[in-house]
């Protein structure tokens, strides 16, 4: 089973992080993913397949004040 930010996912085994990413309605900015531990460049977003048993986290910049 795939953790996306410690949280159990039922992300299907080889979902790029692009495809998860819209899966989460992630915004197109602001957003920074690392898989395993290794930050994942957004040039690599759409080639980059999460593998099983795979511990995702997504991290989205808030704006406040």
């Amino acid at each position: 089973m795939i953790s996306v930010n410690g949280e159990p996912s039922d992300v299907t085994p080889g979902t790029t992080v692009s495809e998860l990413l819209r899966a989460l309605d992630a915004p197109d900015r602001g957003v920074a993913v690392a898989v395993d531990g290794e930050v994942v460049a957004r040039s690599s977003w759409d080639h980059t397949s999460i593998g099983d048993e795979a511990r995702v986290e997504v991290v989205m910049a808030v704006q406040g004040g």
